[in-house]
């Protein structure tokens, strides 16, 4: 390829430039980004394999995971070694969908209650009640990564439920935890039933739920209201 000419008055390339062809260490230090076709098929595991970990348990085959996806094995294992890693993506891909549904609902409803509502239907439609099921077991709930994750969640579901309680829309004698168990508990498939037999009743149970959250509240609530690190150190 013909190189293109200077002229004499040019500036010469500056001594800190560094020439990647004489000098192969500083290849080695260059991080390449993914191909995008790669960083496509991650995401399809990962929603596919929710899915799957959802109706079958987390010993659901990789075979289906992969077929779901539209990939084949190779790809899966090339992307997660083994279970615990795929669980463990899964759950970070779920936790971060879900925090960004909250701050979205807030940020794209006039109303506080009304973005409450938006961010319940759209965290069950994540499937987060799947994930305590996937929590079990020797799942490693203190890895960096996932404390990262759930703090983010943690701050932006308590956004979005103290915005509503400051406007006089949400009872006060409620937290985060006890909004975040009954999201679970009332989006969670139960055992031996399909999961299509139950998903039609998910979001009428959970808008029943929702509507026992307005202010003023009708009745008194036993207990004390949970956060979710009353329900981390119960549960993990």
């Amino acid at each position: 390829m013909k190189r293109p000419t200077t002229s004499a008055a040019a500036p010469s390339a500056p001594e800190a430039a560094v020439d990647l062809a004489a000098d192969p260490s500083a290849q080695s230090t260059a991080v390449p980004r993914p191909r995008a076709d790669a960083v496509r098929n991650r995401e399809r595991i990962l929603a596919a394999a929710r899915e799957v970990l959802v109706e079958q348990g987390s010993a659901a085959p990789f075979d289906e995971i992969a077929r779901r996806a539209g990939v084949g094995n190779a790809t899966l294992y090339r992307h997660f070694p083994d279970r615990a890693a795929l669980v463990h993506h899964v759950v970070l891909f779920v936790m971060d969908r879900v925090t960004v549904q909250a701050e979205d609902a807030l940020a794209q409803e006039g109303d506080a209650f009304a973005a409450l509502c938006r961010f319940t239907h759209a965290a069950a439609d994540e499937r987060i009640g799947a994930l305590c099921p996937m929590l079990a077991g020797d799942f490693d709930g203190e890895h960096p990564e996932l404390i990262a994750a759930r703090e983010a969640l943690a701050e932006a579901v308590e956004t979005l439920v103290t915005a509503g309680q400051e406007a006089g829309l949400v009872r006060t004698d409620i937290g985060v935890g006890d909004l975040m168990v009954a999201l679970s508990q009332l989006s969670r498939p139960l055992p031996g039933i399909s999961c299509m037999a139950v998903d039609g009743f998910v979001h009428r149970h959970l808008q029943l739920f929702l509507d026992g959250l307005r202010a003023p509240a009708r009745s008194e609530l036993p207990g004390e209201a949970a956060t979710l690190e009353d329900l981390r150190q119960k549960t993990m």
